[in-house]
């Protein structure tokens, strides 16, 4: 590595958004790799910003990480995606977010009638669940009423 083309933990984290304890995850799970100084402290090249913006973008469409590292893993040995990579990969996602925004505007759409009728009771609102009655009806613990497209599924950390 060039020492001209390697950044820090700390310049990857200001650069990128990510937080330091964020790279290091994404390390361990060989979404990224690093490099080691000398002295044993990580060492970035510089494309890896570009890897760490493909993340960003995948998962702020919903897709899991071991989705995107599916997508990366098509990469020839752990390569920065290109522009044809991101239009290849990106046209995977397509249909989820046709599925994602048909699902909002549905929502957006039943939210405002709701609304919209005046009544503000949710004794007679069609979105409440009074008595938990959606856990029997939907089979679906939670915001059973809203599109199963639209759950993400929970995750303690």
């Amino acid at each position: 590595m060039n020492t001209h083309d390697v950044l820090s933990i700390s310049e990857v984290a200001e650069r990128s958004g990510f937080a330091a304890s964020a790279l290091r995850y994404y390390e361990s799970q060989g979404l990224i790799s690093a490099g080691r100084t000398p002295g044993g402290r990580r060492c970035y090249e510089r494309g890896v910003l570009r890897r760490l913006a493909f993340i960003r973008a995948a998962s702020n469409v919903g897709l899991t990480l071991e989705e995107i590292r599916a997508e990366l893993d098509q990469l020839p040995a752990g390569r920065t995606p290109t522009k044809a990579d991101w239009t290849r990969m990106s046209r995977h996602w397509r249909a989820r977010l046709d599925e994602q925004l048909a699902a909002l505007q549905r929502l957006r759409d039943g939210l405002d009638s709701c609304i919209g009728c005046g009544c503000l009771s949710l004794q007679r609102c069609g979105i409440s669940n009074p008595a938990d009655v959606a856990a029997t009806s939907e089979g679906a613990p939670g915001a059973a009423y809203l599109p199963a497209v639209l759950r993400r599924p929970h995750r303690v950390r």
